[in-house]
């Protein structure tokens, strides 16, 4: 009988030597969670139902549980390495179907795929049309958003001053090649339909008659339409067009773009003063723009920025959390499975009720405190010598009442 007992030793503790050694050889592993071994003793089925104090079977390993306790986050240069800081799991399709994980080093795929180091394809919900996103469903995270379509400029605004104290030109009709038939002039970037950048002018020309003046416009040196009246009061404040905007005539353009057809606010233009003044031009045209920034917030938002000045939303992280984390089945890699035990996976978001925040450009580290498993290293070693000396002092036993005459 001791023989069994110390042998049930011996393997507690050489069980309990592997799950430390397995600690300590991922204590450098991104998103790894340590475990530790729990044992229970053994008794015989009638002793335990007579009580009658039997010294018991030995001992049996009772769980290897799993410690999702929080690792230490590090900063680094990628703004797809991302972090949990709190509870729950990046959610992850593969092959094998949904897994989780908190191992936050990702990268892209050849189809633009943001994926783990395995090539499970990280989770997000997908964009509303109207806004928000569909928490009901799941898409893979895809970058694959090379350009950003370009806008046609439809309106704008232009705040100018005009000289008070101006002179008509000396020359006249309008010509835009004649500087001595208009009075002020002021460039500004539009784009067509097709991310053209084009070049339009706006020309200032004085009239005879006190505070009034005429506005031409150019695309590419191109005149677009008649040029229209501006008329200031008294006080320098434009009247005329009535709520200050300018609608221009359609403008074609010869690269196959759709026509222009451009209206911009003059309402904040005034006659002041002696000098010519630009304070503002805007306008809503942009060109393509190439993806130059992935960005994620602690709500798991991810927004891709564009060389344009654009950016949009590709998704949100879906964030998976668990009623009992230590039943979920270890698949290696850093991933586990919902099992029976670990209850069904609760999917929602990063910040909200039950789920953690993400931190993009930051890793966890492993949950492995290296100095509390040497200890648990010495402790486990010395119980299997103990259990080992057991055997050695059973076999005397057995030898010297063998030995007796």
């Amino acid at each position: 009988m001791p023989f069994n007992i110390a042998l049930s030793g011996l393997t507690a503790s050489s069980t309990e030597l592997d799950i430390i050694a397995n600690n300590i050889a991922n204590a450098q592993t991104t998103g790894f969670k340590g475990s530790r071994a729990e044992f229970a003793d053994v008794y015989a089925a009638g002793a335990k139902s007579l009580n009658t104090g039997a010294t018991g079977d030995g001992v049996r390993l009772a769980d290897t549980a799993q410690q999702f306790k929080q690792g230490n986050i590090t900063s680094t240069n990628s703004n797809l390495d991302l972090a949990i800081s709190g509870d729950g799991f990046f959610t992850l399709k593969g092959a094998d179907g949904y897994v989780y994980s908190r191992n936050g080093a990702f990268s892209v795929d050849k189809v633009g795929d943001v994926v783990s180091s395995t090539g499970r394809a990280l989770q997000v919900y997908p964009p509303l049309a109207t806004g928000g996103f569909n928490t009901g469903a799941l898409t893979n995270l895809n970058l694959q958003t090379s350009q950003s379509q370009p806008n046609a400029t439809a309106t704008g605004t232009v705040i100018v001053n005009l000289p008070a104290n101006a002179a008509a030109p000396a020359a006249a009709p309008f010509d835009p090649t004649n500087a001595q038939t208009y009075t002020n002039s002021t460039t500004t970037a539009v784009y067509d339909s097709l991310g053209n950048q084009l070049n339009a002018t706006f020309y200032f020309i004085k009239t005879a008659t006190p505070n009034q003046w005429q506005l031409a416009l150019t695309i590419d040196g191109t005149q677009v339409g008649a040029p229209q009246a501006l008329q200031f009061s008294s006080t320098g404040a434009l009247t005329v067009p009535a709520g200050g905007s300018a609608a221009f005539a359609p403008y074609n353009p010869t690269n196959g773009a759709n026509p222009l057809n451009l209206t911009f606010d003059f309402s904040k233009t005034t006659q002041y003063g002696s000098s010519f003044g630009v304070n503002s031009i805007t306008q809503d045209g942009y060109a393509t723009g190439q993806l130059s920034n992935v960005a994620i917030d602690n709500t798991g938002v991810v927004s891709v920025v564009f060389s344009n000045g654009r950016s949009t939303q590709l998704g949100q992280l879906a964030i998976g959390n668990f009623p009992n984390p230590q039943g979920l089945r270890q698949l290696g890699d850093t991933a586990w499975s919902e099992t029976f035990a670990s209850g069904n996976v609760v999917l929602g978001q990063a910040a909200s009720a039950g789920f953690g925040q993400i931190q993009s450009g930051a890793l966890e580290q492993s949950n492995v405190d290296l100095t509390t498993q040497l200890v648990d290293m010495i402790t486990a070693q010395r119980g299997f010598q103990a259990n080992a000396q057991m055997i050695t002092t059973a076999d005397q036993i057995t030898q010297t009442i063998i030995n007796i005459r």
